[in-house]
């Protein structure tokens, strides 16, 4: 994500809400939702390893069953988020570093605002639903039949109303904010580490390789929040517990889990994720700042 404008721009640029859009979908469409389905299962189901994860996400359709929640849910969340996760980050970044901010610190405050606007304007009912699609399959091992996405929808929104499609969105929003902050904060740190090691002025541009390197060591890095995004699948997750009440928040699920299973709990699905964080910021962060500089030549 680029934090320097081009000579001459003023004002914001619009066009990185397309460009959000695009390479978000790009990312879930790829490599982004398969790893999404394999953290939510492990983080859902935490007695499972990670091969017996890998073998129940394979048995609800083989390849189809990595793809589970990404039409509509995740295309329509990726749609969004994308586009308010880059064009935020991007305004806010540009901004502070006019003020005299460090790249590092930049990226640590467009990430965290990005993550925090995208969360509560776009992604708490698509993440719910997907989650709610990975998850109702717990349902089927107590022998009840898992209901159609489209009728989940309308069952929630029946009973609790745009709450219930919104649960756990202050979770989402946590997370988000976390996730986002750490990993374009990494990653810019990681860029000017590079550009010191190396030799580089402020302004020399990085190699692809390098960049990439960078976005892969501030995925990678950003995963620190593991416990968060575990609890946010709880929170959401279609089954049924006495133990952990109806009425779900962030620290009476975060004690459940650790009740239930323990500090191993809390980073289930944590290698999965690394994966994922990886990918996303690749996707988000280098090829972004690619294709925003291909957009500002047209």
């Amino acid at each position: 994500m680029a934090i320097t404008k081009e000579p001459g721009q003023k004002g914001v640029s619009w066009s990185n809400i397309a460009v959000g859009a695009i390479m978000n979908m790009f990312e879930v469409t790829t490599l982004g939702q398969p790893l999404e389905v394999l953290k939510t299962q492990m983080a859902a189901n935490r007695q499972q390893t990670m091969f017996q994860a890998l073998q129940t996400v394979w048995s609800r359709g083989g390849v189809a069953g990595f793809y589970q929640g990404l039409i509509p849910w995740a295309w329509i969340e990726a749609s969004t988020k994308g586009a308010v996760l880059l064009f935020t980050a991007s305004e806010i970044e540009s901004a502070t570093v006019a003020m005299g901010v460090n790249p590092a610190a930049a990226g640590l405050l467009g990430g965290m605002g990005g993550g925090i606007v995208q969360a509560y304007a776009t992604m708490g009912f698509c993440t719910c639903m997907k989650t709610a699609e990975i998850t109702r399959h717990k349902q089927a091992a107590s022998g009840i039949k898992p209901p159609s996405t489209w009728a989940m929808f309308a069952d929630i929104y029946r009973r609790e109303g745009l709450a219930g499609i919104n649960k756990g969105v202050n979770a989402v929003a946590v997370r988000q904010c976390t996730n986002w902050g750490s990993r374009m904060g990494f990653a810019r740190l990681a860029e000017s580490s590079i550009r010191s090691l190396k030799g580089k002025g402020e302004n020399e541009k990085l190699t692809p390789y390098e960049k990439i390197l960078a976005s892969s060591i501030g995925g990678a890095l950003g995963t620190w929040n593991q416990p968060i995004e575990v609890v946010r699948v709880e929170m959401q997750s279609m089954a049924k517990s006495a133990e952990r009440g109806e009425k779900k928040t962030i620290l009476n699920t975060l004690s459940y889990i650790y009740k239930e299973n323990g500090i191993k709990g809390l980073y289930r699905g944590v290698t999965p994720r690394i994966g994922l964080g990886i990918w996303q910021t690749v996707c988000m962060v280098s090829l972004a700042d690619y294709v925003k500089a291909w957009v500002k030549k047209q």
